[in-house]
């Protein structure tokens, strides 16, 4: 297939991975944060961190939107399905990560709340006006790239006077986190991997903040393994030179300002938070969206009165600490003993972007557990 088949070419991996130990120098080591989940599966999936150097190492970031909800919000999920009554539409992922006495939305479904599972926010829509006598909420969440589609939803449910659905919007924003890990978190990386599919709503000009702020690379990439590899080799170049730019490896999809319609339609249907709790970095300034007044009518926290409290992670889950960067899954003694897929425990292991599921699902690690 076509921009698949010659990104996973294994003679073109192994002559990235002879040019990366050519390049990388032996009396340095180089840290690359891998911003995105996806590059973190990817990087698992198919070996790409057996072929690094030992003095290059890859850093897992915060860049999957079912970990780094914080638990406060997945309770506020359970009180709109359970004591509201209303069919609360959501993502997969999001049913089975535990939020406060490890309860989760399946377990409230198992118990009888109408729960159901969607691909897509237009799923919602459609089961809103299937269900005209009953309130639908579809539970919005990630970063950039799903927000357009949450936007749309909204213009089409006031276009359409869909009175009884709302959106209970927790969509956060990627060069936020970045400025907060960089800054607050106090992270120690040398250079980033930016996010593919983000970037390619945003553009690659954002990042140019942190290039000339903090003097950091970033490379955006693609998915595919080749991708990856390309990246981890344009930043060690950059490194070497003394260089701190933005550069797209990622040039099939993303440009330097990226989709303007999108943003456009997210402009008119949202605006910024002050302010917004992350699981892993806590409050977090400026770094998610909420719903603008002129589509409030659609907008369930302020249907619902929803008030969010912050809840402690599970004892002993070191999520928090995986979402900074600052520890690896096998680094928390609940990794494939108290939690696991089947089990879990913490965000990083329910989600398909999860560090920890990366970390499992691959095989080595799981075995090292057992």
């Amino acid at each position: 297939m076509k921009f698949v088949d010659e990104f996973r070419d294994q003679a073109l991996a192994m002559g990235l991975a002879a040019a990366i130990a050519r390049e990388a120098d032996p009396a340095r080591r180089y840290s690359i944060m891998e911003f995105c989940g996806g590059h973190t599966h990817a990087i698992f999936r198919y070996g790409v961190h057996d072929l690094m150097p030992e003095n290059v190492g890859f850093v897992h970031g915060p860049g999957c939107p079912v970990c780094v909800l914080p638990i406060g919000r997945i309770d506020n999920a359970l009180e709109l399905a359970e004591k509201h009554g209303v069919i609360l539409c959501s993502y997969g992922d999001m049913l089975r990560v535990p939020a406060s006495k490890r309860r989760s939305l399946l377990k409230a479904k198992a118990e009888g709340a109408d729960v159901r599972m969607v691909y897509s926010v237009d799923d919602a829509l459609r089961i809103a006006r299937d269900n005209p006598s009953r309130e639908v909420v579809f539970f919005a969440i990630g970063f950039e790239t799903t927000t357009p589609p949450t936007a749309v939803a909204l213009r089409t449910a006031k276009a359409e006077g869909l009175k009884n659905f709302s959106v209970f919007c927790n969509h956060v924003l990627t060069p936020a986190a970045l400025n907060h890990l960089l800054t607050a978190a106090g992270l120690d990386v040398d250079a980033f991997i930016g996010p593919s599919h983000v970037s390619s709503v945003i553009g690659s000009r954002p990042y140019e903040y942190f290039t000339e702020t903090f003097h950091r690379p970033v490379v955006i990439a693609g998915f595919e393994p080749l991708d990856v590899m390309q990246a981890a080799l344009m930043a060690i170049r950059q490194l070497n030179e003394g260089r701190a730019e933005v550069e797209n490896q990622y040039i099939r999809v993303v440009t330097r300002d990226g989709n303007a319609k999108a943003r456009a339609i997210v402009d008119e249907v949202f605006e910024r938070r002050e302010s917004f709790e992350w699981r892993g970095l806590g409050a977090v300034p400026d770094s998610a969206l909420r719903i603008r007044d002129a589509y409030a009518a659609f907008d369930a926290e302020k249907r619902f009165a929803i008030v969010t409290r912050s809840a402690p992670d599970a004892k002993s889950c070191e999520c928090a600490e995986i979402l900074r960067g600052a520890k690896k899954p096998v680094d928390c003694k609940l990794f494939g003993k108290g939690c696991t897929p089947d089990s879990p425990v913490g965000s990083c292991m329910v989600s398909s972007e999860g560090a920890c599921a990366a970390y499992w699902t691959y095989g080595r690690f799981r075995q090292e557990a057992a």
